[in-house]
């Protein structure tokens, strides 16, 4: 499989996803620079975490201008495999790739440390391999993502069964208190309707290296790599 990790400028995920995709899963994987209109033919595209553009008027505000970025949402919309992780996720929504928006963290304060999320279904190609019992422990490193979405678009993405991972306790208990930004329903990742576009605001990369002592994200990554084989 292809993937194509987008740089912006203030990515810095972008070496991370590299390693982890070439590295440890063995794929082929071509950096797109923001400049460029060409997808180079891959399979799935991501969009990596960082601070594009210095996160300046909101979080992907400016990055969803950016020339590649035409490409990405055509490529999208024809179903193609679209992958936003943290500032990733936050240009999905300012495009319009997915519903709501990535607001500021409840408590204001920018939050970095281990948190843990569930899968709430299986049938995506993010969440395929995913025990439905499985607690992973994941990093969030984010001063926006606070995820919100307005009644009728909350319920058409539950109804739809785009909600795929909530925030929860060790114990898999979703609650205010395993809610780490006050994001709403302690929804930590969607898709779209199409099930072809993702984002989730905690950082599978950063949790799938054995010498970080922790790989419970590779588990995501095997369920995208197992879902094309099949």
């Amino acid at each position: 499989m292809k993937f194509g990790v987008v740089v912006f400028p203030g990515s810095n995920c972008d070496e991370d996803i590299i390693y982890v995709l070439r590295t440890i899963h063995r794929q082929e994987v071509v950096k797109l620079w923001h400049k460029d209109h060409d997808l180079q033919n891959c399979d799935c595209i991501i969009l990596p975490g960082g601070f594009s553009y210095g996160d300046y008027l909101r979080s992907g505000a400016i990055a969803r201008f950016s020339p590649i970025m035409k490409e990405v949402i055509e490529y999208a919309n024809k179903g193609g495999m679209v992958i936003g992780i943290c500032n990733g996720f936050q240009i999905l929504c300012e495009s319009g790739l997915l519903p709501g928006a990535l607001l500021h963290n409840s408590n204001h304060q920018f939050i970095c440390k281990n948190i843990f999320i569930k899968a709430v279904h299986q049938d995506s190609p993010f969440t395929s391999q995913i025990h439905p019992e499985a607690v992973l422990k994941i990093p969030i490193a984010h001063g926006e993502g606070r995820y919100y979405a307005d009644e009728t678009t909350l319920h058409s993405l539950v109804e739809n069964g785009q909600v795929l991972f909530r925030y929860c306790d060790k114990q898999g208990k979703v609650s205010d208190d395993s809610n780490p930004n006050g994001a709403i329903q302690n929804i930590a990742g969607i898709c779209n309707v199409g099930k072809n576009v993702f984002g989730m605001m905690p950082h599978p990369e950063r949790a799938a290296d054995p010498e970080l002592g922790n790989t419970d994200g590779k588990i995501i990554f095997e369920s995208i790599l197992s879902m094309v084989k099949a």
